[in-house]
């Protein structure tokens, strides 16, 4: 059987030697033909901690690490570019509805 190979970027790396790999695909909806974009998220061993994020990576499929980790960082084929943050890759930031609260009473003057 082939080995599975996929390509993603990094929109994770804060655990110790595993990193979180986005894997996008295009769909189309069967019954209304528009293309949708999804992505699969993949946990990756990262055994010398070398991808950051935004970083475009290659992983390989391999026996089960743990509960949900099952690929190996393969290659690194791109580094990011400039330091990226997680809001750049679409995470939610923790906390933005209490700080937007929080500037939404400072405009008004109330506590």
């Amino acid at each position: 059987m082939a080995e599975k190979i996929r390509t993603g970027r990094v929109i994770s790396n804060k655990m110790q030697k595993t990193i979180v790999v986005a894997v996008p695909r295009v769909v189309v909806h069967p019954l209304y033909q528009k293309t949708l974009r999804r992505i699969t998220k993949l946990y990756a061993h990262d055994p010398r901690q070398e991808c950051q994020l935004g970083d475009l990576v290659q992983v390989v499929e391999v026996r089960p690490l743990s509960k949900s980790k099952r690929w190996l960082v393969k290659s690194v084929l791109a580094r990011a570019a400039k330091p990226v943050m997680a809001l750049e890759l679409g995470a939610p930031e923790p906390g933005a509805e209490e700080s937007g609260k929080a500037q939404a009473a400072a405009q008004e003057g109330t506590p």
